[in-house]
């Protein structure tokens, strides 16, 4: 059975797209900063750590990251 969609934890499922996608690529935060350098994308591990802990960063920085870590489909199922 679904979920309503007034139940979803957004933060959560963003959070979890966006460590999952890093996961298939064995991308860990440092490595996330030093790709996302060349994009003009001037973040430290610890605040990368922190934006995706939270789980509310920009959906700028989501697609930053994914172009970074040269993801061209996203996965939105488990």
């Amino acid at each position: 059975m679904t979920k309503d969609i007034k139940e979803i934890d957004w933060g959560a499922r963003t959070k979890g797209i966006l460590k999952a996608e890093l996961k298939r690529r064995n991308v860990s935060y440092r490595k996330l900063a030093e790709k996302l350098e060349p994009l003009g994308v001037k973040e430290t591990e610890r605040n990368i750590a922190n934006k995706i802990a939270r789980g509310s960063f920009t959906a700028m920085f989501l697609l930053q990251c994914l172009e970074a870590i040269g993801a061209r489909k996203l996965r939105l199922d488990d």
